[in-house]
């Protein structure tokens, strides 16, 4: 049997209740829960504290929420009317050993851990969480086309820029409802996969007018990649949708000047299946913490 392992988990939002209930599932894990205190006991079925009553000598790990901590330490509680901030003395109290966990870390977060020794684990970096993850994206991104146009995703033209994690799920399931795909990318080997799918494909720079006939844009790239040269090209009853991390891929004040409806989808599989994003953290963090 696995040594016992105390965990805390710090805020987050609707994943984090099935993420607690899927680790509590676990006999070797010990949970406390932080930033919950508007969730009946009853419901999460794990100890409640509070940060000063937190004892942290025997932590095995921490989980923050997805979003890490802000420039001033305070972490996001969906489930609490309380501010919960974490401070460089916190960290540093932290036993040497333990795993701090977030979904994406910022520099103050890095700097924390960096300075108390300990391990972060950015579980939105790691490839199995993203691939995972890239299904309920992919759903959701269907979801926001159905939502936001009056044609059928059948026989519609998508454009996904970039075919990494999220770019490939989303283009095979657009696919799979008989959209045309154009994946467009920088990357060769990326246009390489995506034709040996079955895709058109177009290198990044050569994109330009080739988008007047899309009918659904969706970025997956982190970096500004959609600008004015591209943008200007685009039929303004185009649906834009941008999946990726701030600030985005897409120059939205120029889309929005062309009425070119544009949407950020940020965190997709919180909203539309917190569920089993949740159970896919709680199974990475256990499977990392044994």
């Amino acid at each position: 049997m696995e040594q016992g392992k105390k965990i805390a988990i710090i805020g987050g939002d609707a994943r984090y209740l099935p993420l607690i209930h899927a680790l509590n599932e676990r006999d070797y894990i010990d949970i406390v829960i932080l930033g919950f205190d508007k969730v009946e006991q009853s419901y999460t079925a794990v100890k409640q504290t509070t940060l000063d009553r937190l004892q942290i000598d025997d932590l095995s790990a921490v989980v923050l929420p997805i979003t890490g901590i802000d420039e001033n330490g305070k972490i996001e509680t969906m489930f609490s009317t309380h501010t919960i901030q974490l401070t460089e003395d916190w960290f540093l109290n932290l036993p040497n050993d333990c795993i701090v966990f977030t979904g994406i870390a910022n520099q103050l977060l890095k700097d924390y851990c960096k300075k108390a020794g300990l391990q972060l684990i950015e579980l939105m970096s790691r490839d199995d969480v993203a691939i995972y993850n890239s299904i309920p994206t992919a759903e959701g991104t269907i979801m926001l086309a159905i939502q936001n146009t009056d044609i059928t995703i059948h026989h519609s033209n998508v454009f996904v820029f970039g075919f990494g994690r999220v770019g490939e799920t989303t283009a095979n399931s657009f696919h799979g409802l008989g959209a045309n795909i154009t994946v467009v990318s920088r990357d060769r080997k990326e246009l390489a996969r995506a034709f040996e799918r079955g895709y058109e494909t177009l290198l990044l720079d050569n994109v330009n007018d080739q988008v007047t006939n899309c009918d659904i844009l969706i970025n997956t790239i982190p970096h500004p990649v959609i600008g004015e040269e591209i943008l200007q090209y685009l039929n303004n009853q185009a649906l834009i949708i941008d999946l990726a991390s701030k600030p985005g891929g897409v120059d939205f004040e120029y889309a929005k000047a062309r009425a070119i409806e544009a949407i950020h989808a940020l965190g997709l599989p919180g909203m539309v299946a917190p569920k089993t994003a949740g159970v896919i953290i709680a199974g990475c963090i256990a499977d990392l913490i044994q």
